[in-house]
């Protein structure tokens, strides 16, 4: 029996492949391959730029093939991984009386997950315009059978049955100028993947995903990454730098045209020396390792580029080994340097090429190399895992869906990019309103629903669509902006209360925005309303502007040499309903409230609570007339000034104490308290006597002592 025969297309940056691949009990076999070159440069990192000349070759492609293999209708197609977008999701479904999962129960459910990745991009679109995606293809993460994970759900028996998938996307001009390309062709999109899924696919089975490994699909245009660990494909990336980096870094060094300078770096990888000839027409012989050198930084740049993406795909780390393939991948010293940059041994870099496929046979006249390795995991996925778009319009938008279930509008308007939630007519304006910190949303009136027709005729988004169908979204009319007053959001009570025998009435203060405002006042957005009724005395107090009481109440706090003290004799008592209270303490409506003012704050007072004196004093007689003599034995500085016993202290204060001399007073002391008159017939010699003795300036003196100055006198005078 003839097996079934699979047409592929490997649209590449510098190349199209075309490749005839039969499948038979699961092995495969490549029956024909083509390879064409883009005349111009039709195509830049992946993305097709001249859509007329990409489809002129695929029609040379196909012309060749179908001379041996018949007409051929349907292609297999993979894009690059250029703007790749990755989401997971996954689908639950009830199995309890269908025990037996087919394989075609479990492709319907895998899609379903895949779908509802499709859903959560289109959701997270803020712009209506070229941003949305299509998806290219898809992984199982995990299957699960009542919770538990599992490796095949074909033939289990349970529950419930549940799969985790990470589909890819790409922008739509991306896939729609791919798409338009085969159609211009003559040809039908049959199935659509990613580069990186399709080598992944034929390169490295479910046996060998259990091992942290990278793929890399070095094309001419962008290297398609993929990374596997714990028993599936865990990340996608790409980087816009490959196998046309190389070639144009020897065009620029030997001066050759893009064709020549492609056709050198092919040879580097068989060949010692290259006879080539520059633009100018001179023909030279060029050595290996001297094109090696002159391009060196851009391999070097390209080795970076590969690394840097793979380590942030893989969670900052380095894999176990990593795969190359692509024709790019046969880049000089690419897999030596990688390997560096990812510390791991030469052996865990390597090129591998169509023949480690396992269960593909290939003759001998088709190349085997890696360079092929993409195109034939294109033609294998697309029986493994077939994806089947159906398209519609919306809004003149031409969109495609997985036809995984019986499609709705609502899938369609969520393929399309367009959320629901913002055809829905907005609500009216709610205010967001702060009352005392606390937020509080008064909302609009609802807005309405969308019209939404669908082939002329008005339908619901629970509609069933088909392939062609036509649907017209008209957004729903805005609701109202709320009106409120600041009253309808407050609820406000007086009070009445007594202090010192004076009768206040006490009511919530309210401010808007910081200023003065009236229960009737309109609310508008982002207002901030703070509505302040005192409950304990201090706050009473404040709220009647009774500043000099409230001082009084509080703690009157010194710091003294640096050490923080409570002088409670400074503050006044509060007594509330005849009870001592604290100024903390709450309030009742009818309180009769009296503030009892205690000692003066002044710096003799502060002296005697720390039971200490300010200054010494004695009385002494001098020349038989009593003089009382006396000096400060503590000395209070604020602010760097010297206070007296009657000045007044605030609290908070900052005071140093300092005990000055305590010395007992001397003869000389009494000198600043009497006026020395000399005598006219004074010789100048004079005599001190303290009760009769004599004494001298520094002779200690105490209560009672009889002080004496004695002149000598000039008897000739």
């Amino acid at each position: 029996m003839v097996g079934k025969k699979i047409f592929a297309l490997d649209i590449g940056t510098r190349s199209v492949v075309g490749i005839i691949l039969e499948e038979e009990n699961e092995e495969y076999q490549v029956l024909d391959l083509i390879m064409k070159e883009h005349k111009d440069r039709a195509m830049l990192d992946g993305q097709i730029h001249d859509i007329v000349a990409v489809a002129d070759v695929i029609i040379d492609i196909k012309k060749c093939l179908e001379q041996k293999h018949g007409t051929l209708n349907k292609v297999c197609v993979a894009a690059a991984g250029r703007s790749l977008k990755t989401e997971k999701a996954n689908s639950t479904i009830p199995i309890i009386g269908k025990p037996i999962l087919s394989k075609e129960d479990i492709l319907y459910f895998e899609l379903t997950a895949v779908q509802n990745a499709q859903l959560t991009v289109a959701e997270n679109q803020t712009d209506d315009d070229l941003h949305s995606y299509y998806c290219v293809g898809y992984s199982v993460l995990h299957y699960f059978l009542d919770g538990e994970r599992i490796g095949n759900l074909i033939d289990q028996q349970g529950s419930e049955a549940a799969v985790d998938i990470i589909a890819t996307f790409l922008p739509r001009i991306v896939v729609d100028s791919l798409i338009k390309t085969i159609q211009r062709a003559g040809l039908e999109l049959e199935a659509l993947t990613l580069e990186p899924i399709a080598a992944i696919d034929v390169l490295v089975p479910p046996s060998i995903r259990r091992l942290n490994v990278a793929l890399v699909d070095v094309g001419a245009g962008t290297s398609d990454i993929a990374i596997t660990d714990a028993g599936t494909v865990i990340a996608y990336g790409m980087v816009p730098l490959a196998g046309d980096e190389i070639t144009e870094a020897i065009s620029d060094k030997l001066l050759l045209d893009f064709p020549e300078a492609e056709r050198i770096k092919r040879k580097l990888s068989t060949n010692d020396s290259i006879v080539t000839q520059d633009i100018l027409g001179f023909e030279n012989t060029v050595s290996k390792v001297h094109v090696i050198n002159e391009i060196e930084s851009s391999i070097e740049r390209l080795t970076t580029a590969i690394y840097k993406e793979i380590i942030t795909l893989n969670n900052n780390k380095s894999p176990r080994a990593v795969m190359l393939v692509g024709g790019g991948s046969m880049t000089p010293e690419l897999p030596q340097r990688l390997a560096k940059k990812l510390e791991l041994p030469d052996n865990r870099v390597a090129i591998r090429g169509a023949n480690a496929i396992q269960g593909l046979k290939i003759a001998k006249s088709i190349p085997a190399g890696p360079e092929n390795i993409t195109p034939i995991g294109i033609a294998i996925s697309a029986t493994n895992a077939p994806i089947h778009y159906v398209t519609a319009t919306v809004n003149e938008r031409t969109i495609r869906m997985f036809e995984a279930k019986q499609l709705t509008v609502g899938d369609c308007i969520l393929a399309s990019g367009i959320s629901i939630g913002k055809l829905y007519g907005k609500p009216g304006m709610a205010k967001m309103i702060h009352v005392n910190n606390q937020l509080i949303t008064v909302p609009g009136s609802y807005g309405q629903p969308p019209i939404i027709e669908k082939n002329g005729r008005v339908c619901s988004i629970e509609d069933y669509i088909v392939n062609g169908d036509n649907i017209v979204i008209q957004k729903g009319l805005d609701g109202h902006e709320s009106v409120t007053k600041i009253g309808d959001l407050l609820e406000l009570h007086s009070s009445i209360v007594t202090i010192n025998k004076e009768l206040y009435e006490v009511t919530p203060s309210i401010l808007n925005n910081g200023k003065q405002a009236k229960i009737d006042d309109l609310v508008q957005d982002r207002d901030r309303i703070s509505v302040y009724s005192p409950e304990t005395i201090e706050e009473l107090l404040m709220s009647l502007h009774l500043n000099d009481l409230l001082q009084n109440i509080r703690p009157f706090i010194l710091t003294l040499n640096n050490k923080e003290i409570n002088i409670s004799a400074f503050s006044s008592k509060v007594i509330v309903n005849g009870k001592v209270a604290k100024y903390t303490d709450n309030f009742l409506n009818q309180a009769n409230i009296t503030i009892e003012k205690n000692m003066n704050p002044t710096v003799a007072n502060l002296v005697a609570l720390e039971k200490q004196q300010l200054k010494q004093s004695i009385t002494v007689m001098f020349n038989d007339v009593p003089v009382e003599i006396e000096k400060n034995i503590i000395e209070l500085i604020r602010n760097n000034n010297s206070l007296n016993e009657h000045d007044l202290l605030s609290s908070h204060d900052v005071i140093e104490w300092k005990t000055q001399d305590t010395s007992p007073f001397i003869f000389q002391d009494i000198f600043k308290y009497i006026d020395i008159e000399k005598p006219i017939n004074a010789t100048g010699n004079f005599k001190l006597l303290i009760n009769k003795k004599e004494a001298t300036f520094y002779t200690p003196i105490i209560q009672g002592d009889h002080l004496e100055l004695l002149w000598t006198l000039d008897t000739t005078i």
